[in-house]
């Protein structure tokens, strides 16, 4: 993303503060509902006595390790760094921005969602949400379209891995 991108985007966001609200609203809805509903998902298993319940627990938790662990190393500024500006959310985060872990793990709870229950509608519609996560990350300017790409990919093959090969 080019310096003039960025600048007009988050511009186009804090000009107006409904707009503003809204993507936060938006980021914040979809990150509390998603996260909300994996320990009911855990529960659930563990109450049908699922025998995938700790696979369930698992593969999320080794992949939220390996990923963090990774992004550590690798350290990445973020975009508001990089071109010394404001984000839209109020954010003193200085680096660790590639793979986005909040597209990662929405994207490895719709990945456990879809192996582990028959309905497979439902990791779809999580999917769908952490793309419009994704969305909402770069456009509240704190990533890179790059990390949160990163970051679904990263959860959609660590789910593969998990519950496929494994």
């Amino acid at each position: 993303m080019k310096r003039d991108t960025y600048i007009k985007m988050i511009d186009f966001f804090n000009a107006n503060s409904v707009r503003a609200k809204t993507i936060q609203v938006v980021n914040k809805l979809i990150t509390r509902v998603v996260f909300v509903s994996y320990p009911c998902f855990l529960a659930y298993l563990l109450w049908k006595k699922d025998k995938l319940f700790l696979k369930g627990i698992m593969v999320p938790l080794i992949s939220f390790v390996i990923l963090t662990l990774i992004r550590k190393m690798i350290n990445a500024p973020r975009p508001y760094e990089v071109f010394q500006t404001e984000a839209v959310i109020k954010k003193e985060t200085k680096g660790k921005s590639f793979p986005s872990r909040h597209v990662f793990s929405i994207f490895i709870i719709a990945s456990t969602y879809y192996f582990v229950l028959d309905i497979k509608t439902i990791g779809i519609v999580v999917a769908i949400s952490g793309c419009v996560l994704a969305t909402t990350r770069v456009l509240l300017g704190v990533h890179f379209t790059r990390d949160v790409i990163a970051g679904a990919m990263c959860g959609i093959l660590a789910g593969v891995i998990g519950f496929v090969i494994f």
